[in-house]
């Protein structure tokens, strides 16, 4: 993933980047958005997140968690470059299909019957599950967990890790190593829900730290550059030698 998570400071690319402006291309991507947020709404995890669900009193089939970074996890995981190859829900499609093969809930033989097939299989749900769904896209849910607990202070110079590359995370390539400026310290300690390998998981603080064109990008920096703040969970910072 970290080729992936590198495209913000990457030079040289062959063409100018084409930027898809419609949400949904074709039909069937919003059926995958749908598939999504219902996995959302229906995560285990709601039973204890803010604001707390009834998650255990739903009559679903579905008991397992899934969050964004579940879904970011297991599109982010694919080879680098079917990953520059496929479009947004094609990735979306492949991670969620994935996650259901892995965890039982269907098998790639299942799949594979069902491809080509004129009409797909309806079921009118329960009206139970639905409202559980509509509620969590009304409310949402929040990864905070604490008031914060930071290292790090604002002002204070800090060098940005360069964690080994794992299937999913959360910092950018063009930041490994660099030093930026602390500016602001979010109120809370807020979770990432899946372990991503690279040191994000459990609660921590998350920084707005400030950098400057000259530090990223040296003499090929644009002059009159504003600066660039990038928000990083805590365990992407060090302290600079100097202040251990």
């Amino acid at each position: 993933m970290k080729l992936q998570h590198y495209l913000g400071g990457l030079e040289g690319l062959p063409q100018p980047l084409d930027l898809e402006k419609r949400v949904f291309v074709e039909d069937w991507e919003k059926r995958i958005f749908g598939i999504h947020v219902a996995m959302m709404g229906l995560s285990n995890h709601l039973g204890s997140a803010l604001p707390e669900y009834p998650i255990d009193d739903v009559p679903t089939e579905f008991h397992d968690e899934w969050t964004w970074a579940s879904l970011r996890t297991g599109a982010e995981g694919m080879n680098p470059f079917d990953y520059f190859k496929f479009r947004y829900y094609v990735k979306w499609l492949g991670g969620i299909s994935a996650f259901f093969v892995d965890r039982g809930y269907v098998s790639e033989a299942e799949i594979g019957a069902l491809l080509g097939a004129v009409d797909a299989p309806t079921d009118q749900g329960d009206p139970a599950i639905d409202d559980q769904v509509i509620a969590y896209l009304r409310r949402g849910d929040s990864p905070r967990r604490d008031v914060a607990h930071p290292k790090f202070a604002v002002g204070q110079k800090v060098c940005i890790a360069d964690k080994p590359a794992a299937e999913h995370t959360r910092l950018p390539g063009y930041l490994r190593a660099k030093v930026g400026t602390v500016q602001r310290i979010f109120e809370g300690d807020y979770g990432y829900f899946v372990a991503t390998g690279d040191g994000i998981g459990d609660p921590m603080p998350i920084y707005i730290v400030e950098f400057t064109p000259q530090e990223l990008w040296g003499p090929r920096a644009e002059p009159g550059a504003n600066s660039l703040y990038a928000e990083l969970f805590e365990a992407y910072l060090q302290p600079l030698e100097e202040d251990k």
